[in-house]
């Protein structure tokens, strides 16, 4: 039976939300969403009633094209403020013929004896690998003999305060959270490949309001760091030059600017309102010079601190959020980093945006999670699950193009 999972990522400017069912190794996406966001900074709760008013606009969006309610959901949630380590866990196999599942679980929980939850709250626990009676290393242990596993972790915690008020919201908004992954999880396994699982690489998420830095060694992340600018300030920089409303200043960035400026057409114009009755015309060239310096600025600002964060020697960049879907991002891209960096590319149906990396992403993290311990879970039940076959193909695919825009088994 395949399996079906939601994802739910709380940002400045858009709640985005989006359901996958899994047959053997692929993600099929049924519904998702890209819902207005209100009360949400930096990915941190600022006004809780805002939050979850926009919280449940999202819900009833989606669920209405999935044909039934999203009730459970796996959440993103903002890196700022997190502590790693590395500590190890050793448990005995409970039978030495067949490691399982349970053994793993019992090993990542041994690991978090010693851990002081007072201040801060579990966000995952990432095993580097499993050593089988002190002698065999593998990274995944299951179905090999052995009587004794132990394992190197990476452990994860975050300040309880935000967490907690960003899983508030989720409640009120009708939503139970299984799980919670940081978002820079999910922009790593939405690209996830087995060159990047061997090496050092770092991922840059451009956001509204900042841009996060995150520092993968071996597919863990390691390391993490924030510059405070991001999308929104290429729409102030507009606003500025063109004395025009932010929200016109956006629409012309995404529709019209273009990211190196020797690439826009000099005829190119765009007509900007100025009020009621009056518009300006706008080159393409003159705006796509006002763009290209800022996301210069933020590429090199990231490139500073990729290199604050580690001194290894770094493998690939991969570079996602909204603002990468700007027309010749790549080629700007190249030019600041060479040719290891790659900007995200969704490929599946229904949410070809980098938008969605993250909240994609953590879909796959989860599955994994669960893969290692043996396990499986579906966020609907069977009855729901017929309901969603019984859904209008047409409306399914109306809602994909027009839309397009761990606690969790841790005990």
């Amino acid at each position: 039976m395949s399996e079906i999972y939601t994802g739910i990522d709380l940002g400045s400017d858009k709640i985005k939300i989006i359901v996958c069912e899994k047959i053997d190794q692929n993600y099929h996406v049924l519904a998702c969403t890209s819902s207005p966001s209100s009360g949400v900074k930096n990915g941190f709760i600022s006004d809780m009633k805002s939050a979850v008013s926009s919280c449940k606009n999202a819900v009833r969006e989606v669920s209405e094209h999935l044909g039934v309610r999203v009730t459970k959901v796996v959440a993103c949630v903002p890196p700022e403020g997190c502590t790693m380590d590395i500590i190890t866990g050793e448990a005995d196999v409970l039978d030495p013929e067949n490691i399982t599942g349970t053994d793993v679980s019992n090993v990542l929980q041994d690991s978090l004896k010693d851990i002081n939850f007072e201040e801060d709250e579990l966000v995952t626990a990432m095993p580097i690998n499993f050593n089988i009676d002190e002698e065999t290393t593998v990274h995944d242990p299951k179905g090999m003999k052995g009587q004794r596993l132990s394992a190197r972790v990476v452990v994860s915690t975050t300040p309880k305060e935000p967490l907690y008020r960003m899983l508030e919201v989720l409640k009120l908004a009708g939503l139970e959270t299984i799980d919670i992954c940081y978002g820079s999880f999910g922009d790593y396994y939405c690209l996830k490949d087995s060159k990047y699982d061997e090496v050092v690489g770092a991922v840059i998420n451009i956001g509204e309001e900042a841009t996060d830095i995150s520092i993968f060694n071996r597919g863990i992340q390691i390391k993490h760091g924030s510059i405070p600018v991001g999308s929104k300030n290429v729409d102030k920089d507009l606003t500025y030059a063109y004395k025009c409303k932010l929200s016109d200043s956006r629409a012309m960035k995404e529709k019209f600017a273009v990211a190196v400026a020797s690439y826009a057409e000099e005829g190119e114009t765009w007509e900007l309102p100025v009020d009621s009755e009056e518009v300006k015309m706008v080159n393409q060239v003159n705006a796509s010079k006002i763009v290209e310096a800022r996301v210069r600025e933020i590429l090199n600002v990231s490139k500073n601190e990729i290199k604050n964060l580690t001194n290894r020697e770094i493998r690939y960049i991969i570079i996602t959020g909204g603002l990468s879907e700007l027309a010749g991002f790549q080629y700007l891209v190249e030019q600041e980093f060479g040719v290891m960096a790659t900007v995200c590319n969704l490929t599946a149906m229904g949410i070809r945006h980098n938008q969605f990396s993250s909240c994609y992403g953590i879909i796959k993290y989860f599955n994994d999670k669960l893969d290692l311990r043996g396990k499986t879970y579906n966020m609907f039940s069977d009855e729901e699950r017929e309901k969603m076959t019984k859904v209008d193909a047409s409306e399914i695919l109306d809602n994909i193009s027009g839309k397009v825009f761990g606690h969790f088994f841790d005990d």
